[in-house]
């Protein structure tokens, strides 16, 4: 098992990633839609120190605010109705005949109470997904620590430590995750990142590996206790699927709403730069820099607002799309391919 694996937690696994993923995933989107404007606000109005044509200058000979601002009217009204649609469409899938809901309905508690056999302590699995994920892992922990009592003792050293690395990687990942479960609130990041740091698709193939390579000296027991641990692992992928497919339709709801806050203001703000602003408009100076700079750098920031919180929300939502693209023993990134793969 390779160094980068050996704890499951996201961030780690990233590396030198970390910092990036923790902006793309973890920053709040307002945080970040903010941050990301007040750089280009900040390079709009440095660039007006750079010895260029003036902004004044380009306003009163060429019209520069009209042919500055006018193309955001329609690159908003469209965008944001494409945006409403696209998630309309999106959501159109929760609808559907009662026949479907029953169906739907009943595979949900059908998988409920085929968790609820494999977890023998749990008669009835919570109803919130962040206590529902924590039951997955804790009784993969569980089963863990089974697997090494049945084999210490009984087995060849070499065996016998294999099983021990492979059950303190399980335990290290399962209590970083559970203790950050505890307080998870599904609507907010923090359930699915916690269900992104669990690599239940290495652990799974890991405990293959053991059994493909050490299945003649492993015992019945602890070939069974395997086998349980396969099994809860297994549950695990299409639980996590469950509440990403929920978690997307969540923040697509959350854009859309966002979006149609941002987009009236924006609108506003173009029509009265529009109307009210021309090269004789606000004279003078701030801090040495043009009052028009200021205030036009300032349009053009809140008109592309609604892009940018666009960007935003799609760049967590991709980013999480792209690393949960297979479910189950199949791993896709570099980092953590083993060295005996490929």
């Amino acid at each position: 098992m390779s160094d980068s694996d050996s704890n499951g937690v996201l961030s780690q696994r990233a590396g030198v990633g970390g910092p990036r993923l923790w902006v793309l995933l973890r920053l709040n989107r307002w945080v970040f839609s903010a941050a990301v404007l007040a750089i280009v606000f900040t390079v709009l109005v440095a660039c007006s120190l750079l010895g260029l044509t003036p902004l004044r200058t380009i306003v009163e000979q060429h019209n520069g605010t009209f042919w500055i601002f006018s193309g955001f009217i329609g690159a908003i009204i469209t965008g944001t109705s494409i945006v409403v649609t696209i998630n309309q469409l999106v959501l159109s899938q929760e609808l559907g005949a009662v026949g479907e809901q029953r169906d739907r309905m009943q595979d949900a508690m059908d998988f409920r109470q085929d968790v609820e056999e494999q977890l023998a302590e749990e008669d009835v699995t919570p109803p919130e997904p962040a206590a529902f994920l924590y039951e997955l892992v804790d009784g993969v922990e569980e089963e863990a620590n089974d697997l090494e009592e049945t084999v210490t003792g009984d087995h060849g050293d070499e065996l016998e430590e294999k099983i021990a690395d492979y059950v303190d990687d399980i335990v290290e990942n399962a209590q970083v995750v559970k203790d950050d479960l505890e307080n998870a609130q599904f609507g907010t990041f923090d359930v699915i990142w916690n269900a992104l740091n669990f690599n239940y698709s290495r652990k799974i193939y890991d405990a293959r590996e053991i059994r493909a390579k050490h299945g003649q000296e492993l015992s019945d027991d602890a070939d069974d206790e395997l086998d349980d641990m396969i099994v809860n692992l297994k549950f695990f992928g299409p639980a996590r699927e469950h509440f990403k497919t929920l978690y997307f339709q969540w923040e697509l709801i959350n854009l859309s709403r966002a979006l149609l806050y941002v987009s009236v203001p924006a609108l506003a703000a173009m029509a009265l730069l529009l109307m009210y602003i021309d090269g004789q408009a606000l004279p003078g100076s701030v801090l040495g820099i043009d009052n028009l700079v200021w205030v036009t750098s300032a349009g053009f920031v809140v008109g592309i607002s609604p892009f940018v919180v666009f960007t935003v929300y799609i760049l967590r939502i991709a980013t999480v799309a792209k690393r949960t693209l297979a479910m189950g023993p199949f791993i896709l990134r570099e980092s953590e391919r083993d060295e005996d793969l490929g």
